[in-house]
């Protein structure tokens, strides 16, 4: 048996890595990358969360260069390719929200396609004619209890319209240039009461470079970082206990304006955050509405969120 400090390095090598040595994002695409493709064998479907939200962060480290293994997306790849199907899809019934499906399959799309995964664009340009159909002639897209506060896996008006806006804008902008302006439109016209609306107006620069648009842009900013706790995370409101959802849109919004004064500050504290409340397993305790439920639909979600926010907001 080998003895001291030759025979430590041996046993360290022999295990590889240790948890502690992996960085967070590593430990979360690890967990996602296991999640994500166990849904749909399992439950004879695809789902919102595993094969939308989650699929989306891994499409992320794709394209940013991770070592993601193709086997983790390879079902998500195939029944994103194919939104003919995604009204027909299996389990035990319809999805409650077909056009939330839809936004969602349809993100996770484009980002697939971004990340090179999925090699047809003509997939994203027939999902993307059926979010135009879904579009309400307001602009925005209604998702079921989109007077309720968004959350990962329902996303709430404003984020959902956000969304639709944003996959549109990949698949074409030009074609699409009139669905895009009407949320555009609608985006500008919504009140800044809560965090998470702040966040979604930051993100979707629901705002002009007028006087009135710049004061806009700065309300939003300013509630951010009233809103910011001692913990370093965000709540869906200004006094709310903070969550990891509303924690990573609120970085994912503020990466767009780290020149406006104090926003490093809050990147950093909100990053810090995160990792913080990561779990051993590299998941985050889902965000719900109420706060405190259980739900592994909102798990999934929750920590595909959490995990685009560390990919893409870095601290410099």
């Amino acid at each position: 048996m080998k003895s001291g400090w030759f025979g430590l390095i041996l046993m360290l090598l022999a295990v590889g890595p240790t948890r502690a040595e992996e960085s967070p994002e590593s430990k979360a695409l690890a967990y996602l990358a296991a999640e994500v493709p166990l849904w749909s064998p399992e439950h004879r479907c695809f789902s919102c969360h595993n094969n939308g939200d989650a699929a989306r962060a891994l499409y992320a480290a794709v394209r940013l260069g991770r070592d993601v293994s193709p086997r983790a997306t390879l079902d998500t790849d195939q029944w994103l390719a194919h939104p003919d199907r995604w009204d027909k899809n299996g389990g035990d019934g319809p999805f409650s929200d077909k056009v939330l499906a839809r936004l969602q399959f349809a993100s996770a799309l484009a980002s697939a396609i971004e990340s090179g995964r999925v090699a047809d664009r003509s997939a994203l340009l027939d999902a993307s004619a059926r979010l135009v159909k879904d579009q309400a002639e307001d602009g925005s897209w209604k998702v079921e209890d989109d007077d309720r506060v968004g959350s990962p896996a329902t996303y709430g008006r404003p984020l959902a319209t956000w969304i639709g806006r944003e996959t549109l804008r990949v698949a074409d902008g030009s074609k699409y240039r009139t669905s895009i302006e009407k949320a555009d439109a609608w985006l500008r016209r919504q009140p800044i009461e809560r965090v998470l609306d702040a966040s979604t107006i930051l993100l979707a620069r629901a705002f002009d470079d007028s006087k009135d648009g710049q004061a806009r842009r700065d309300k939003c900013l300013e509630l951010l970082k009233r809103g910011q706790a001692k913990d370093g995370g965000w709540g869906p409101y200004l006094r709310s206990p903070t969550e990891v959802f509303d924690t990573a849109l609120a970085l994912l919004s503020l990466d767009r304006y780290r020149e406006q004064p104090g926003v490093e500050a809050l990147i950093r504290r909100g990053r810090d955050y995160l990792v913080e409340t990561q779990v051993d397993d590299g998941s985050w305790v889902e965000t719900t509405r109420p706060s405190g439920g259980e739900s592994y639909a909102q798990r999934i979600s929750t920590t595909g969120w959490a995990t685009l926010a560390l990919l893409k907001v870095t601290v410099r």
